[in-house]
């Protein structure tokens, strides 16, 4: 299920032995799976600590369990550790644990809303931002609104123009124009005046 790679092996090995505990192993599970925030936690875990209903890998030299309701999330993943100049960088890869993309055929909303959800979503949450569907027009207008510090920002316009309607545009070809249907007037709190 999960590919760990001999470095990052190697690693997890060094780093238990290093530990007072004899049999440690190591636990991953996914926290807010199928969400723009999902992440992945992998900690210290012995064998009396792992939960019932665990699976459980081995590698050379220690164990892994893996939380049963995130293994559906962890398919495809890899455990992987590079050596730098500066000590080392363990990095997790889990292609699956915001959720799975729409199919090409599925509806233009569908796929419009997964590209808000995982891409401009993220972006503009830097700035307090959020950005909703509304709707799409029977000429393939994809109709947004803006919330949070989007809401009455003055560089709401940059941001639809050159990072939205771009992205959008670019990997969803049929859409006609991406247009704002929000008040900006009675923003609250925007990002910028």
């Amino acid at each position: 299920m999960i590919k760990i790679s001999s470095g990052a092996q190697q690693y997890f090995t060094r780093l238990l032995s290093d530990q007072d505990e004899a049999d440690l192993g190591l636990r991953i599970r996914v926290l807010d799976a199928g969400t723009p925030g999902a992440d992945c936690e992998l900690t210290f875990c012995a064998p009396s600590e792992a939960e019932q209903g665990d699976l459980q890998e081995s590698y050379d030299g220690f164990q892994l369990y893996i939380e049963q309701a995130s293994a559906e999330w962890l398919g495809e993943a890899r455990i992987d550790f590079e050596t730098v100049a500066t000590g080392g960088q363990l990095t997790i890869k889990a292609p699956n644990i915001k959720g799975r993309a729409p199919a090409p055929d599925a509806s233009l909303s569908e796929r419009v809303d997964w590209l808000l959800t995982t891409e401009i979503n993220p972006s503009v949450a830097s700035h307090g931002g959020r950005v909703a569907l509304q709707e799409i027009t029977e000429n393939k207008e994809v109709v947004l609104q803006f919330g949070g510090g989007c809401h009455g920002c003055g560089m709401v316009d940059v941001t639809l123009r050159d990072g939205i309607e771009k992205t959008l545009r670019e990997k969803l070809p049929e859409i006609t124009a991406v247009i704002d249907a929000t008040d900006h007037s009675s923003g609250e709190n925007p990002y910028y005046r």
